[in-house]
């Protein structure tokens, strides 16, 4: 789906530890966060595509607190994330990435309990696709889905990113099981 308007997308980039993404929203929230360590081009792309026309604007000030929700998350101090978002999609897509949203940090689904959650049990691959078209990583978290048999799968961000994703989260976990039973 693609916006048909010509209204700018502000964007920065995140650096924090060996994290480094470029983000961009739109006036009514977050609309893309890019691979760990990609360049400029991976939003320039994107955008372009679902943007046309759309002018791209870097505003440190104004992506502040979509950076801070980020870094809390990076630094193991945010699990969920209170940012308005602005992501669009087919129906279909948008199905998937709010079920993605609904898996709790720290745990895993397989794609095809995605396709059972949106009641597409046949559509496993159609599942696969509408998560590898998630324009904002981390936020909707495409990373806690996996494999049937617990493999790791594709990852829009690289499998670095998605394994690091998901040690920072079972890291998190244990750290908080270990604060439980102190």
């Amino acid at each position: 789906m693609v916006n048909s308007t010509n209204s700018p997308l502000y964007w920065t980039i995140i650096t924090h530890e060996d994290w480094s993404m470029h983000i961009a929203a739109t006036s009514e929230g977050l609309c893309f966060v890019g691979s760990q360590n990609h360049p400029f081009e991976e939003l320039s792309v994107w955008a372009h595509a679902r943007f046309p026309g759309s002018t791209l604007i870097r505003d440190d000030e104004r992506l502040l607190p979509y950076v801070e929700e980020l870094i809390e998350y990076l630094n193991g101090a945010r699990k969920n994330f209170a940012m308005p978002r602005d992501y669009r999609g087919t129906p279909f897509q948008m199905a998937v990435w709010d079920a993605l949203c609904s898996i709790p940090y720290g745990q895993t689904k397989s794609y095809s309990d995605i396709a059972q959650q949106i009641q597409r049990p046949a559509a496993v691959r159609a599942v696969g696709a509408a998560i590898g078209a998630n324009p904002v990583l981390i936020t909707v978290p495409c990373h806690r889905v996996i494999g049937k048999g617990g493999a790791l799968t594709g990852y829009r961000g690289g499998m670095d990113m998605k394994t690091k994703l998901l040690q920072l989260e079972q890291d998190g976990m244990r750290a908080e099981e270990g604060l439980q039973h102190a």
